[in-house]
């Protein structure tokens, strides 16, 4: 022990030490603990340093704090350190950080008053904890409710929960929703209503036994006890309730801030309704009763709707609307007694003034004399053995017995009102076995503690000592059964306590004697107490500064008693004379009942109360003989003492179940925790005691596997032996020395408190030192890793720096080089161009000088020679240049005004093409102009190229012209040497010359002015073109952007539209499957209905065959057939049933009904008489043939005789039924004002339909007898044609023999009956002829209205132009040609039906042709063998082209095909063996027959047996997966071929020309596909659930508990939650038990033939009960929200996703199912710190709604001390980000919703007349045809 103290008080270990006001403060030790320290060296929180003495003679160190990963654990006791500290730590850590309010404690569950309602008590969260062990999910009040209701049910004993706590703690919500749990998981919440009843009765009991205390606003001030009772099969029928101690005195007086009982104060706050005026009342501030704690209002409580509430409850229990008004009454009369003013007359006596307004209310409201009343408050009656006196009382005494008066009445009254509740939920079925729920007040201690508060702490020390007594013996039982030695444990007795106030002479039977003491009074009560227990009892003392109190030590807390008013408060005296005054009441009956006795009440409700259940134990005392005298001698503790007596002996006959109920604060403040009055009450409620008892054996308990896993880190290889309880003996002897700090059990390892806190530090030094190596590894590893990496990049560097270097070398000497080769070639090319400069100068300079003084000559030639040529041309130039200019001035002129009017017309265009609209409308008019626009550009430009052309052409005669004048000048020099000679013409030529000179300087003036105006005009023009160009990219521009405004306004209308459609489309995608899965439900729904009712119709028929014993006498007269119909309206009679089942409930007189259903029964005999009469004919008949004439004439006629007279009775009798059913209908209609028969309502429509029906009945019956008859004739025909065909030669040879008159008269009947024949044939071919001229006259009408119609549209095409003309005829033509067309395919397909009938008659007549020669041949062989002997049929082989698919079965063979293919057909053979969908062809095809024939009631009947077989055989064997899955293929397969078969094109696309053959002909059966589509819904339904149930018990084993990922997860310690006395484990399931589960439903249902789609739809629906199963689990277990499970339901999920692809399954919504899991287990593994992981989490868990992403990080729990808790920051910061999601409030996920499922059309290319029947099913009867 030293060695582990010494390892465990070390630096840095943390101890919890007082605190006055945390109660224990957690602090850190600064300095290792040795064994010789008288102090401590510890450091606070805050870092404050202290020095904490230890006691010098105890040395008991601080309590030892338990590591990071114990805190928070469901359960107390799987703390390693046991004590008062650890325990409050770890119920504020849970409360205030993860806001759980329910933990553990051993067996006490201690639930904590959170003051605020919380999402944790719906239906979801019932179905999770229903079948689930206590150990397994989270504490909660459900958890308890399931361990007593299955222990109930398991162990066959009564349960007991016991719900104990302060005022305000939460006692009364706790039993109620343990009271919802029972009613909800037994199934009775719908059936009895016991639930509702119970929770009505909160009202009234809250009403008139709760009130307003400084501690709860609604404080119970009784304790109660209900019992809920079931039946054999564990349903509630029934329940009762019984109270404790109502505390009378509130009813007189209420000490400040508190109020009387709240029925008080809904009264006053309703005293101005009509019904309340004649009570006299006002506010209740006016009432003494109601004034005296000056607090009559509670905050946020409206009384007045509290009494509607109440009132709403007394209704709803049977008690009527007159006994609430009496029982208002006589509250109210309370109210005015305490009102009553008594006045002192003298010393010794007092008086009532006359006149008393609320004494004479009283009266009134009571019904007795005020004389009396008035005489008897002042009054009392002495008797003594010979003489009566009247005494008068004091004022004083007047009063008191005034308020007793009022005590006694509301005590009356609460008793009354409380046996009246237990009448309400009383049954008369007999009880099994019952759970009571005991909500009763805590220990209490008040600064006055009176009689009630020491009785509450007497019932709370008797509990205790139960409570001790069980919490012990479960020790003993666990040890005994895991074998551990047993050693006697230490725990508190509280016996001595009990003794001290129950045991003779103690403070009871004292105060008893004192009470029949003349003269007792308080103080000699006081004495006589000090004088027998003060030295006597250590447990009493007597207070030192007072004499009339005493002490008691209980088991919580001392008590000081003021025994002030206990005589009094324990005699509870009232004056006899007041009672009898009271009885003598005769205008108040409700009043004379409160005071009678028990046997003699009458009930509200006018019930008489049942036999059946438990006895009831009633508190009230038990009566004498002689009531009047001794009915109040009983003292109030004696009647308490007997009552906690009866309960202590109810509960130990019980297995108790306790609830420990937190007030956390006495504010009410929504999760607040005050520590010292938690405390308090954890004393007070056991919780320590237990935590005591625990600590004091071996509270930590590990399984050896489980300490195994956990401590694997502390064993060496060689430790392990495959041997786990050995390996862990080994182990431990040596990491713990002291064998008495643990013991080995049978299947557990037991621990001594502190152990485990020792193994986990041994473990996490283990595991720190392990982390140390690897850290240091790593270390190392990363820095060489970082060294290597770094030396390669320093090489990698050198050897790209040398690089670098010498190549910068060797391009410095390579640039060297070529500076030098490009200086050498610089300086040649200098050189060089510098000569070639001078050299081109100087041939430049004579080039130029030669070329000037030619030119100077040249153009002295040119000038004089062609003076005249320029003169002539340029004269026409300027001629025409002046036209054309005047030419264009005009044009331009006109341009200019154009343009102005355009420039005008262009603005006005503008304006308008403003809108988009009008530019739309206007924009082909404006390409238009802009085309015309670019047309007159481009004109003006060819006008242009055309001047350019003139100038051109100017330019070459101006070119050819100076070639002409260069030959002139050749020539003039030729002349030259002439001119020479004409020396005296030079003259002339000068003069010439100068005026030629004058005519060129003109020219050229005016080409310069014509050449500034074409450049003026070319200008112009290139100006307007470049505006036109302008407007015209304007114009452009503003197109394109208009385009472009109008695209995109397209474009988004187009994505607007498309958003739109695609929205709506998902909405209706939505409303559909909404819509579907609602019509499933009602499916399901339906379908519970259907077998509720039979289950209730079964257990009618059982009690009516026990209650009617004997046998039912069968006709005689009844033939087989009558099974056959009783067979196939079997299930017809569940819906006759229902209806009479609905008018039993509803009272309904329904005698007519009844006695057209005997019609119908007497019709039915009828028939089957009828069928027995025509058999016995045809037998008649087969012996009348060798019978004389007479003899046949006589027997034919006494037939028809009695045919007549049975049909004329069958007639009368339904005229008779009609008329019965116009009568009714008439009463009906003529009593539409007598409630519930009026039209319209449901007993109104039920009935009108059970008329219908039988009316519908009867018609079938007479078509049925009018088949029969028509039958009788036809077999007579029959059998004389027969005659006729098969002996035609014996007919002829006996011809001539026809001597006697009797053959000749046979002859006669025979030629007659060829004449009938002939007659017969004549009228079919006059009916034919007739519809032949009618189809003739028809065809000639259409002709000529369609010879009118091509008149009309011969007359219309004439007034067409000839193009629309000859259109309207091409089109019209079309059109007839289609219509032909149409009109021929149509022909044609009916031809084709036609030749398909006929092929199908001429084979069916072969075959009876065929069977008819056979049947000749033998008659020709052997003739008399017709008559001696049958016929025997002769089975002609059919070849297999000739099968059409079809199977013909008798009438008879009905039930034997149902039977055989149905009933007793075994799946598991069919699916191995047979093709799938088999049985569903097999069906079909005779459907198909029955159709073939044309018979109506044949496929009635076939359907209808069909979908009633497979009903009941899924009845019979529904849990049966494979037999569901079988039906639900071969379902399918059968509504398939219905649609693929019933002739409608949208379903025939697929098939072949063969299948279309095969289609229905006569019947429409698109009624009966809703039918069997709807029974496949509930077969899928059906399977579903069978699906579940088997998965249901391996998801959480498998998904969750299981560890796929060995060593990941570490196991924690568990404490005594998973206790013995829960069920056992069926076994341990794996992940891969899931996956071949699933494996093993794929393949069984690829087997059966399941649509591949429907295969998809059923594995999205598992994978969703997978992950909402496992969801559910994990947000309800703290123990799995942890990093690695988060890992290990990673891995889990992946192999499922895996198990998917491998079936090619993943594309059918499965995945996304398991979004949800995904999403949770990503939250355990990310991290959760900082601001931004609280945005990456809400961004990833889009899935989860914002209660449970809260739920996860609350529940998250490090398995080591490694990882961290989330901090309550970063909890609200998620909160406040996930603020705006709107999304359901729901915690759980919905585990029943099963998504809406489709049956897509599957064809089947499979040929029906290839199918084989094999020879196992048994049907052998059936006839290919």
């Amino acid at each position: 022990m030293n060695r582990e103290l010494e390892y465990m008080f070390v630096q840095s270990a943390r101890v919890w030490i007082p605190d006055a006001e945390e109660v224990w403060k957690s602090v850190e030790l600064t300095k290792d603990y040795k064994n010789d320290d008288a102090s401590l060296q510890l450091m606070l929180e805050d870092g404050t340093t202290i020095d904490h003495k230890l006691d010098p003679k105890t040395k008991n160190l601080p309590y030892l704090r338990n590591p990071d990963i114990l805190v928070g654990e469901n359960d107390l006791t799987a703390l390693s350190y046991l004590h008062e500290p650890a325990v409050l730590h770890n119920l504020k850590v849970r409360f205030i950080d993860s806001k759980l309010i329910y933990t553990y404690c051993g067996i006490v569950l201690v639930a904590i008053n959170p003051y605020e309602t919380l999402p944790i008590y719906g239906t979801d969260i019932i179905n999770a904890y229903s079948g689930q062990n206590m150990g397994d999910m989270d504490p909660h009040i459900f958890a308890v409710a399931e361990e007593a209701y299955k222990q109930m049910a398991r162990d066959e004993r009564n349960q007991s929960i016991i719900v104990s706590g302060e005022s305000g703690a939460g006692k009364t919500v706790s039993a109620k929703y343990a009271m919802r749990y029972f009613a909800t998981v037994s199934g009775s919440a719908s059936e009895a209503n016991v639930e509702e009843k119970v929770l009505a009765s909160n009202p009234i009991m809250e009403a008139i036994g709760n009130a307003k205390t400084t501690r709860n606003d609604n404080s119970s001030r009784f304790g109660k006890y209900i019992e809920i009772g079931f039946d054999n099969r564990y349903r509630i029928i029934g329940a009762n309730m019984r109270t404790y101690l109502l505390e009378k005195s509130r009813v007189v007086f209420q000490a400040d801030e508190e109020r009387n009982y709240h029925i008080f104060y809904q009264l006053c706050a309703s005293a101005n309704q009509p019904e309340f005026k004649n009570l006299r009342l006002s506010t209740a501030n006016d009432f003494l009763y109601t004034r005296q704690g000056r607090s009559p209002v509670i905050e946020g409580v409206d009384d007045a709707k509290e009494l509607c509430t109440t009132r709403h409850a007394f209704t709803l229990l049977g008690i009527n609307e007159s006994y609430q008004i009496g029982l208002f009454q006589v509250l109210a009369a309370i109210l005015h007694l305490g009102n009553v003013e008594i006045k002192d007359r003298d010393s010794d006596s007092s008086l009532i003034a006359p006149n008393n307004r609320h004494l004479t209310a009283f009266c009134e409201l009571v019904g007795v004399t005020y004389q009396d009343m008035s005489q008897w408050l002042c009054h009392r009656k002495l008797k003594t053995a010979t003489e009566t006196y009247i005494k008068p009382l004091p004022r004083l005494q007047a009063t008191n017995a005034r308020d007793a008066l009022s005590k006694h009445i509301y005590a009356k009254l609460f008793n009354w009102i409380v046996e009246h509740v237990n009448k309400a939920l009383v049954t008369n079925v007999k009880q099994h076995s019952f759970i009571g729920v005991l909500d009763i007040y805590g220990f209490e201690t008040f600064e006055i503690n009176s009689f009630e508060q020491f009785c509450i702490n007497y019932a709370n020390e008797k509990l205790q000592q139960q409570f001790n007594m069980h919490v012990f013996k479960l020790e003993q039982e666990e040890y005994m059964k895991e074998q551990i030695p047993w050693t006697l444990i230490d725990f508190y007795d509280n016996q001595p306590c009990i003794n001290l106030i129950e045991a003779k002479m103690g403070i009871l039977d004292l105060l008893d004697e004192e009470c029949k003491m003349p003269k007792g009074s308080d103080d000699s009560w006081a004495q006589k107490l000090y004088n027998t227990h003060l030295k006597t009892c250590s447990l009493f003392e007597k207070p030192r500064m007072s004499n009339r109190a005493f002490i008691i030590q209980h088991f919580a807390d001392k008590v000081e008693y003021q025994c002030e008013g206990f005589l009094e408060k324990n005699k509870d005296t009232v004056n006899e004379e007041q009672i009898h005054v009271l009885k003598a009441s005769k205008k108040f009956d409700l009043l004379v009942e409160l005071f009678q006795d028990e046997e003699k009440a009458t009930t509200p409700t006018g019930q008489v109360p049942g036999t059946g259940g438990r006895t009831r134990l009633s508190i009230k005392p038990d009566k004498g003989r002689d009531t009047s005298s001794k009915e109040h001698k009983k003292t109030v503790g004696c009647q308490f003492r007997n009552s906690l007596q009866m309960l202590m002996e109810t509960l130990n006959a019980t297995t108790p179940h306790y609830v420990r109920c937190i007030k956390p604060n006495d504010f009410k403040l929504a999760f607040s925790f005050d520590p010292k009055r938690a405390v308090q009450q954890l004393r007070a409620c056991g919780v320590l005691e237990t935590i005591r008892i625990s600590a004091a054996g071996f509270p930590s308990r590990w399984t050896y596997q489980e300490f195994f896993s956990r401590y694997r880190v502390l064993m060496k290889q060689k430790d392990v032996l495959p041997d786990k309880k050995l390996t862990c003996r080994n182990v431990l002897e040596k990491l713990v020395q002291d064998q008495d700090k643990y013991q080995f059990g049978k299947t557990k390892i037991f621990f001594r408190a502190g152990q485990v806190a020792y193994l986990e530090k041994l473990r996490a030094d283990k595991l720190r030192a392990a982390c140390i190596r690897i850290q240091k590894t790593i270390r190392c590893w990363l820095a060489r890793k970082k060294y290597l990496r770094q030396r390669s990049a320093a090489i990698t560097i050198q050897r790209f720096t040398r690089g670098y270097q010498a190549r910068c070398l060797v391009k410095f000497m390579r640039r060297t080089q070529a500076a030098t080769v490009i200086q050498k070639y610089q300086r040649m090319c200098v050189e060089r161009k510098r000569y070639r400069q001078k050299q081109a100068a100087a041939l430049a300079m004579q080039t130029i000088l030669r070329a000037y003084m030619a030119r100077q000559k040249y153009q002295a030639l040119l000038r004089e020679h062609k003076a005249v040529i320029i003169q002539k041309h340029v004269r026409g130039w300027l001629a025409r240049c002046w036209y054309k200019r005047c030419l264009e001035a005009i044009v331009y002129l006109q341009c200019c005004i154009r343009r102005m009017r355009a420039k005008r017309e262009l603005k006005k265009l503008k304006i308008e093409a403003r809108s988009v609209e009008h530019f739309k409308k206007l924009n082909k008019g404006m390409e238009n102009k802009i085309m015309q626009l670019q047309r007159k550009i481009d004109e003006q430009n060819k006008d242009n190229r055309v001047i350019s052309e003139k100038l051109v052409s100017l330019e070459s005669s101006y070119a050819s012209e100076s070639e002409r004048m260069r030959g002139e000048l050749g020539r003039l020099r030729g002349v030259e040497e002439d001119a020479k000679n004409k020396a005296n013409q030079v003259s002339s030529l000068l003069e010439e010359l100068e005026k030629l000179r004058k005519e060129l300087s003109v020219t050229q003036q005016e080409k310069k002015t014509i050449e500034d105006w074409a450049q003026k005009y070319r200008d112009e023009m290139e100006k307007m073109v470049s505006e036109l160009k302008d407007q015209n990219g304007l114009l452009k521009k503003e197109k394109d952007d208009l385009n472009r405004m109008i695209q995109e306004q397209s474009q988004q209308m187009t994505e607007k539209m498309t958003r739109a459609i695609a929205q709506e489309t998902q909405q209706l995608e939505t409303d559909l499957n909404e819509e579907r899965s609602r019509y499933q439900n009602l499916l399901t729904e339906h379908l519970r209905l259907e077998e509720k009712y039979d289950d209730l119709k079964e257990e009618l028929a059982h009690s009516t065959n026990v209650s009617k014993p004997g046998h039912r006498r069968t006709d005689s007269t009844h033939s087989s057939n009558e099974s056959e119909y009783t067979y196939n309206s079997e299930y017809a009679e569940l819906e006759d049933g229902s209806r009479v089942g609905e008018d039993v409930t509803r009272g309904m007189d329904t005698s007519l009904t009844l006695k057209l259903q005997k019609r119908v029964t007497e019709l039915e005999q009828e028939k089957q008489s009828l069928r027995n009469e025509l058999e016995n004919r045809e037998e008649q008949f087969q012996r009348a043939r060798a019978r004389d004439d007479a003899q046949f004439r006589k027997a034919r006629g006494a037939e028809l005789e009695y045919e007549s007279l049975k049909r004329q009775e069958l007639e009368s009798e339904n005229k008779k039924l009609r008329h019965d059913l116009a009568e009714m209908r008439q009463s009906l209609l003529g009593g539409a004002a007598a409630g519930a028969g009026a039209p319209g309502s449901p007993a109104y429509k039920v009935l009108l339909d059970q008329l219908n029906a039988s009316c519908e009945e009867l018609e079938v019956r007479k078509e049925e007898v009018l088949i029969l008859r028509s039958q009788l004739v036809s077999q007579k025909e029959a059998m004389h044609h027969k005659e006729t065909m098969t002996e035609p030669s014996v007919f002829a040879k006996d011809v001539n023999k026809l001597k006697d008159a009797d053959e000749l008269k046979q002859a006669y009947v025979g030629v007659k009956d060829t004449n009938r024949l002939l007659e017969q044939q004549l009228q079919a071919q006059r009916r034919t002829y007739d519809s032949e001229v009618e189809s003739l006259r028809g065809e000639l009408q259409n002709v000529k209205e369609e010879n009118n119609r091509q008149q009309q549209l011969l007359a219309q095409n004439l007034q067409l132009p000839p193009e629309a003309r000859i259109e309207a005829s091409l089109q019209h033509e079309i059109t007839r040609l289609t219509n032909e067309n149409l009109d021929l395919m149509e022909q044609l397909e009916k031809q084709d039906r036609t030749i398909r009938k006929l092929k199908k008659q001429l084979k069916v007549y072969s075959k009876r042709i065929g069977e008819m020669g056979a049947g000749q041949a033998e008659g020709q062989t052997s003739p008399g063998q017709m008559v001696e002997e049958p016929i025997h049929p002769v089975n002609i082989p059919r070849r297999e082209k000739d099968f059409q698919g079809m199977l013909e079965y008798k009438k008879e063979d009905e039930m034997k095909l149902v039977k055989n293919l149905i009933l007793e057909l075994k799946p598991r053979g069919v699916a191995v063996n047979l093709i799938p969908g088999l049985p569903a062809y097999i069906l079909f095809m005779c459907l198909r027959h029955a159709d073939y024939v044309n018979d109506d009631q044949k496929v009635r009947t076939l359907l209808t047996s069909t979908i009633n077989s497979i009903k009941k055989i899924l009845k019979k064997r529904g849990d049966d997966f494979e037999t569901v899955s079988f039906w639900l293929a071969n379902t399918c397969r059968f509504l398939h071929c219905l649609k693929q078969y019933s002739g409608d094109e949208a379903f025939m696309k697929h098939n072949t020309s063969r299948q279309n053959e095969h289609c229905l002909s006569n019947f429409d059966l698109a009624e009966y596909r809703q039918v069997i589509s709807d029974l496949a819904i509930q077969i899928y339904q059906q399977l579903v659930k069978c699906m579940e149930n088997i998965l249901q018990p391996m998801i959480v084993s498998g998904m969750l508990e299981h560890e796929t990922i060995q060593g990941v997860s570490g196991v924690k310690p568990t404490g005594l939650r998973k206790r013995t006395s829960s069920i056992a484990d069926e076994g341990t399931y794996t992940l891969d038990s899931i996956l071949r589960q699933l494996s093993a439903f794929h393949s069984t249902m690829c087997q059966h033939g399941t649509d591949p789609e429907l295969i998809k739809q059923v594995v999205k629906q598992l994978f969703y009960i997978i992950g909402a199963v496992t969801l559910n689990n994990l947000l309800l277990r703290k123990d799995m929200c942890s990093w690695s499970k988060g890992m290990q339901i990673r891995y889990n999920v992946s192999q499922l996703e895996e198990w998917l692809r491998d079936k090619g399954l993943m594309n059918c919504g499965a995945k996304e199912t398991l979004e949800p899991l995904i999403q949770a287990a990503q939250l355990l593994q990310v991290k959760k710190k900082t601001e931004e992981d609280a945005e990456a989490i809400c961004s990833m868990c889009h899935a989860l709604t914002t209660a449970q992403i809260v739920k996860v990080l609350n529940l998250y729990t490090p398995v080591n001390e490694f990882e961290e808790r989330v901090s309550v920051a970063f909890i609200r910061t998620i909160q406040t980000r996930l603020r705006d999601r709107s999304e359901s409030p729901q915690l759980l996920m919905d585990t029943k919703m099963i998504y809406p499922v489709t049956f897509p059309f599957s064809p089947s290319s499979l040929a029906l007349e290839t199918i084989q029947i094999p020879t196992s099913l048994n049907l052998s009867f059936l006839t290919r045809v």
